[in-house]
């Protein structure tokens, strides 16, 4: 598996269409409530926000339409962002993002199945990663 350097959110829905890969049988698109977002981004500052470090939505708009009909999948993009890490600089935060959907038809596959990337930023509320790590 490719290692995944920290990106820009925007970015992740790019990387999303071209190496959309593994599975993680323990997410559930249960619980709280999701929250449409045609960008990512402001999924993130939520979770940077957030008491408890977490946001989850659905992906919708153009990149969602375009990642559904290229691989078929059945279900909304999910997108689960968790908070790893707060950093000493305010704002900024080492986040877990979970991009996902049911039902995905890899080429060459004949079955959908679920398909889940994660991938580790650092990141601010300013849109920068934190000029330092502590």
């Amino acid at each position: 598996m490719p290692v995944i350097r920290p990106v820009s959110a925007r970015h992740v829905a790019a990387v999303l269409a071209t190496v959309l890969a593994g599975s993680a049988p323990s997410l559930s698109a249960s619980g709280p409530e999701r929250t449409p977002v045609e960008d990512i981004k402001s999924l993130m500052l939520a979770a940077i926000e957030a008491p408890d470090g977490r946001a989850k939505g659905t992906l919708s708009g153009q990149v969602a339409d375009a990642l559904t009909q290229r691989f078929r999948g059945t279900s909304p993009v999910y997108i689960d962002v968790s908070t790893e890490r707060r950093f000493a600089q305010p704002g900024c935060s080492r986040l877990q993002l979970r991009i996902w959907q049911e039902g995905v038809r890899l080429p060459g596959s004949r079955e959908g199945r679920r398909q889940t990337i994660e991938i580790g930023i650092n990141y601010c509320r300013d849109g920068k990663p934190p000029r330092s790590l502590q």
